[in-house]
Parts: structure tokens; C-alpha cells; sequence
């Protein structure tokens, strides 16, 4: 984590909000001007705000190596996240080549019914979440086939998309097996489980909610499916494909490692190149038909084939379009647009840190607490600033919950208040950011724009939003004095 080393001349709260609204102002901006295209120019806002934070830092003392060593170093903290991106995408390539992607959507239109898809989505993603303790394995797995059969069942990408991501960080949050999980007790100094079972107040209303909304919502869709589309569909897969419950042995094989907690990074890399061998072995029609050059042998067609799925993704050219459209889509390409927004983003936040701006603004959220609930919705406020301005979920943790301590102990508050409430918001709304990490990865993974949804991410609008009620209304807000009383007790 980057250490403020604060400039010379502390930043006045108007240094700190000048970047922030100028950041704003050039995202709304951007929106307006380019609408849905406008993650481009928001990469140029991002990096044109840390711009703007530098030369606050720059007028406060601070030398420019020392602004752009703090940026570099916030930077290298999402090296690990931007090389997962790249293998997302040569997973998602590698995958569909295989026929893993096209055998999970072949079974699953077959399945699930356009009525109950959206709730059976939250739920399975949810059981798969808590299982390996991470959202992002479930949004990379499960999610891509999923996302597929809502697609074939004729259903709104967005709600689909925020039914998974919903799911996935439901079970993700209440997994003894997730890294942010651990990360909001350690840094509170909670015990694990405890820390769990007090998030079950918060999360267990959240999730019904959420699950009821969907429930009406799939009953209400407007999926103008037949029969007669599905069986095509899955005519015009059997013709290209080989389509055999053993093509879904990659994704097996990664779901058994993430269960094992063994590195996400190699994690990918093994469910890659077992598509690529499935690829070989059973699709090899279909790898030589991707490689379109009938000049080369058939090894260095195959080569090439594996290859390009890999870096460019699947171009499906089948003749059926709602086929093409389907499986055209993957590849380590696919993910540079996102990779970039996350470098600008990460640039900003670091500027943001390193010139004291980030702590400033939340020095001045601080001093207007004079209550339990005001405190709860400063810590809420604090979290969702910090994975809106530093763009990483960890962040969002760590330096809220280093900051709060005191304040807890000060309003004679547990610490576990605190932990849940860094979980309820920090964790939960950086899938919401664009610019986030988290955003960006399921954005990416999912093919659906974080704007498009973020509105039907229930789970995730719903914890902080409870997490602040109970503040104000004091239930389930333990004091030094008692006990956390938990539900699961």
C-alpha cells in the first residue's frame, strides 16, 4: 500500500475536491458526448485528473518523481489483476474453440427456462461463489455460459449480468475461502467467522430482496424465445461442434483448482491450455476452419488456429447469425481497452494518495460524525470514494479500515461494525465502477457494459444501503459494551 508521505504544505479540502470535480465534469462529459463510446475518451478524463492532482501535489511541495513514484507503485499493485484480464481472455478464446463455452449453452437453453432464469442464475452463481471464495472465478467459469444462454433465451444482458455478479458476491462475501473476506477482518483485527456471521445481518435481507426482484423480473421478461430458435441454435452448434458433457472438463479442472486455492494467474493458464488440448483433440475441424489459410500444413494451420483464438478470440462463420453473434467474442485483444482504463485509473488513485488529496477528503468526512449511524455512513461514503478516486477494491479495504479504527473506539463501537460495513461497501461497489478493477474485469468477462449493469447489481446496491439504515437505527450495531449478538448464533 502507498504511504502518503504528506507534502510540505497540508492539502487544503478544496486541493483535494479540484481533481475530483474535474474528473466529474470530464466523465460526464465524455458520456454525453460519445454515449456508449465512450470508454475511450474516459481513460483520457482519468489520466488528465491525475494531471491535475500532480500539480496540486507539485504546488503543495512535492517534487514530480515523487508524485510519479506513487502513481507507478499503485500501478504495479493491479499488475496482478491486468495479467488475469489477459488470460480471461485467452480462457474465454481457448474455451469456446474447445466447445466448452458452446456445450455449456447447448445444455443450459435446454435447462433453464427464460422464467426462472434470472433467479437461478443469483442462486447457482452464489453456491459456486462460496464454494472457491472468489467472484471473479464464478464470472470467468460460470458466468461466460450463463451469459451465453441468456443470450439464447433471448434475455437482457444487463439483468442477466447483475444476476450474476449478485450471486457471485453474495457467496464470494460469505466465504472463509475470499481473499477480501480475510482482508476486512484482518485489517479490523476480527475474527474470521465472527466477522462472517455479523455479515450474514446485512447480507441475508440484501440477497432475498434481491432474489424476489428477480423472481418477478423473470416472470415479467419479455424474451420472445420459441422452441423452434432454441432447437436451431443448438442444430447449427451440433453441426460445427463436436457437443459432449466432456468438453466441460477444463472448466472442471478450473473450478477444482480455485476450490484448492491454488494462484488464480496459474489457475488460468492450466483451464487455457486445457481448452487448447481439448481444441486439438476433439475440435480440430474447428481449429483448422479458425486458421483460413489453406497455404499451411495442417500443423501450422492448427498452430495458428490455437494461437488466434487465444490473442484475437473465436470468429464464428457459420451462417447462423444468432450463432456468430454468440461465439464471436474472446481473446487476449479483447481485454487491452479495459487494461488501459484500469492503468489510467490506478494512475489517478495514485496521485490521489501520494499527494495527501485522498486522505484529506476523507479527513473531511470524518470531522462531521457526531453519531454511530453518521460514522457507519462515513465509512460507506469513504469506501465507495475510494473505489471510485484509487480504483481497486483492496484499497477500498485497507485505507478505510486503517482510518476508522479510532473513530469506532471513539463512538465506542466494535470493530466489527467496522469490518462488516468496509465488506458491505468496499467490496461491493467497486464491481459497480467502470474504472474499478472489479468493474472493468466483469465488464470485460461478462461483454456487458458496467453502466448497463450496474442498475440490476441488487446485491451490490443493497448491502450499503442496509448496512447505512442499521447505522442510523441502531439494530445490529454492537457496542464495547455487549455482545455482536449474531443471527447464525
Amino acid at each position: 500500500m502507498i504511504e502518503p508521505n504528506l507534502p510540505l504544505k497540508k492539502p487544503s479540502l478544496v486541493d483535494a475536491l479540484i481533481p475530483v470535480v474535474a474528473l466529474i465534469s470530464m466523465l460526464a462529459g465524455t458520456v454525453y458526448v460519445f454515449g456508449l463510446d465512450s470508454f475511450g475518451p474516459n481513460q483520457v478524463a482519468l489520466i488528465l485528473a491525475a494531471g491535475i492532482a500532480a500539480m496540486i501535489g507539485i504546488k503543495n511541495g512535492l517534487t514530480w518523481r515523487e508524485i510519479e513514484k506513487g502513481m507507478i507503485e499503485t500501478i504495479s499493485m493491479s499488475v496482478q489483476a491486468l495479467l488475469i484480464l489477459l488470460m480471461v481472455g485467452a480462457l474465454i478464446g481457448s474455451w469456446i474453440l474447445s466447445g466448452t463455452v458452446p456445450t455449456m449453452i447447448y445444455y443450459g437453453v435446454a435447462l433453464m427456462s427464460p422464467d426462472y432464469f434470472y433467479v437461478t442464475a443469483c442462486l447457482v452463481c452464489a453456491l459456486l461463489g462460496f464454494s472457491v471464495g472468489s467472484s471473479w472465478t464464478v464470472a470467468g467459469t460460470l458466468g461466460i455460459g450463463l451469459m451465453g444462454i441468456a443470450a439464447a433465451l433471448d434475455l437482457s444482458p444487463g439483468v442477466s449480468a447483475g444476476a450474476i455478479i449478485s450471486g457471485a458476491y453474495f457467496g464470494d462475501k460469505l466465504s472463509p475461502l475470499s481473499d477480501t473476506t480475510n482482508l476486512a477482518a484482518a485489517v479490523t483485527s476480527n475474527d474470521l467467522f465472527d466477522h462472517i456471521q455479523h455479515m450474514l445481518w446485512t447480507t441475508v435481507p440484501a440477497i432475498l430482496i434481491t432474489l424476489i426482484i428477480f423472481f418477478f423480473m423473470g416472470l415479467g421478461s419479455s424474451s420472445n424465445v420459441v422452441i423452434s430458435d432454441i432447437v436451431a441454435l443448438q442444430t447449427a452448434m451440433d453441426e460445427v461442434f463436436t457437443i459432449n458433457p466432456i468438453m466441460l472438463v477444463p472448466l472442471v479442472l478450473l473450478l477444482v483448482m480455485a476450490v484448492k486455492k491454488l494462484p488464480a494467474l496459474s489457475t488460468l493458464i492450466c483451464g487455457t491450455v486445457a481448452g487448447c488440448l481439448f481444441a486439438v483433440i476433439f475440435q480440430w475441424d474447428v481449429v483448422i476452419a479458425l486458421a483460413n489459410d489453406s497455404s499451411l500444413s495442417a500443423a501450422a494451420a492448427g498452430f495458428k488456429g490455437i494461437f488466434s483464438a487465444m490473442f484475437l478470440g473465436y470468429n464464428s462463420v457459420s451462417g447462423n447469425e444468432s450463432l456468430d453473434a454468440l461465439l464471436s467474442k474472446g481473446g487476449m485483444s479483447s481485454m487491452l481497452a479495459t487494461i488501459g482504463l484500469v492503468i489510467n485509473a490506478m494512475a489517478f488513485g495514485g496521485a490521489m494518495a501520494r499527494t495527501g488529496l485522498l486522505a484529506r477528503l476523507v479527513e473531511a468526512a470524518l470531522s462531521r460524525v457526531k453519531s454511530a449511524g453518521g460514522l457507519i455512513a462515513a465509512t460507506v461514503g469513504t469506501c465507495i470514494g475510494t473505489n471510485i478516486l484509487a480504483a481497486d477494491q483492496y484499497l477500498s479495504i485497507v485505507l478505510p479500515g486503517q482510518m476508522f479504527v479510532e473513530p469506532y473506539k471513539e463512538q465506542k463501537l466494535k470493530s466489527i461494525n467496522l469490518s462488516r460495513t468496509l465488506e458491505d461497501s468496499g467490496t461491493l461497489t467497486s464491481a459497480l465502477v467502470p474504472w474499478n478493477t472489479c468493474g472493468a474485469y466483469m465488464s470485460a468477462t461478462l461483454g456487458v457494459s458496467t453502466f448497463y449493469y450496474a442498475p440490476f447489481a441488487f446485491f451490490n446496491i443493497l448491502c450499503p444501503i442496509i448496512a447505512v439504515i442499521y447505522g442510523f437505527m441502531l439494530i445490529a450495531v454492537p457496542s464495547l459494551d455487549e455482545p455482536a449478538n449474531n443471527p447464525a448464533d
